[in-house]
């Protein structure tokens, strides 16, 4: 995701068939989905780290969605390089009309160009946060939902592609997210969508971000009005901060009505230091306790 820039709708929601508490949320055990994504390496594509964390979503997925799809696709870079990339969307309550989409991105950036060390600028990020924590809040959730299963329907979208290219162009980014949305049609639109990146960071602090209070801020207020009622106020800030290109984008572009829920006020982005030790169990808790009250 890219720093590019510095009458509401009411949402039909019925919430009949809820829980009187959401269901559980295990921020231990999504950290601990940090930590494997980690142990298989960078997920760049076309790299071995890559596949292994692919078929490993794939398998935690099929343990715990109602059905699973995989989009199999490939993509031709600017460079002439083509790319095996593979989103996963897991479905809870398949055939029911409402539903509800989540999506988070799978691969991390093959060179860390920020990083102020001029000799670390041509390795790949690591990805803690920046990948992992959005990838391990979805598997958590789809914990919580296989236990309990959801008031609506529930799609979990692994998106692949987001980070490998040039942001101030758009070149080669946001690939999975323009795949996943380009075959959508209007009916087979969510009630809402929410992207969540990341979501891990230690200091935790998400601020409204600029495109979705333009395009879809009956979504926002949804979102931090729930937060507000789970005592997570002081993380989800009801103010904008900064305006990204990110996943949300290209949903938002086919239609759907969709956020951004992402901590941008993180200095390891895009640097070698994007490690596990600026993820906690306690940020990833409390924006799985958003999560999955929002599908109550």
């Amino acid at each position: 995701m890219r720093h590019v820039v510095g009458s509401m709708l009411v949402l039909a929601v019925a919430c009949g068939g809820g829980h009187e508490n959401p269901p559980p949320f295990d921020g231990q055990m999504a950290l601990r989905y940090v930590e494997q994504q980690l142990a298989f390496g960078p997920r760049v594509p076309n790299t071995e780290g890559h596949r292994r964390t692919g078929d490993w979503i794939l398998a935690k997925l099929q343990e715990r969605a109602d059905s699973v799809e995989v989009q199999t696709f490939t993509h031709v870079t600017t460079t002439g390089d083509t790319l095996a990339l593979r989103n996963f969307v897991g479905k809870f309550r398949p055939a029911a009309v409402e539903r509800i989409l989540y999506m988070a991105h799978w691969d991390t950036r093959p060179q860390a160009d920020r990083s102020p060390n001029l000799g670390q600028q041509q390795l790949p990020v690591p990805g803690a946060n920046d990948g992992a924590s959005g990838v391990a809040l979805l598997l958590a959730v789809a914990d919580a939902l296989s236990d309990t299963p959801p008031s609506f329907g529930v799609d979990l979208v692994f998106v692949d592609g987001e980070d490998y290219g040039d942001f101030t162009s758009r070149d080669d980014v946001l690939i999975g997210s323009t795949h996943y949305a380009d075959q959508l049609t209007p009916d087979r639109f969510p009630l809402f969508a929410i992207v969540w990146d990341m979501v891990g960071d230690r200091d935790l602090q998400l601020h409204q971000e600029g495109y979705s209070v333009q395009r879809a801020p009956e979504v926002v207020d949804r979102v931090w009005s729930r937060a507000a009622d789970l005592g997570h106020g002081r993380v989800f800030r009801p103010t904008v901060a900064y305006t990204m290109l990110d996943d949300h984008v290209p949903l938002l572009d086919a239609g759907v009505r969709a956020i951004d829920v992402i901590d941008f006020d993180y200095p390891p982005w895009h640097t070698t230091e994007d490690t596990l030790d600026k993820v906690s169990a306690e940020s990833l808790q409390i924006v799985g306790e958003v999560a999955v009250a929002l599908v109550r």
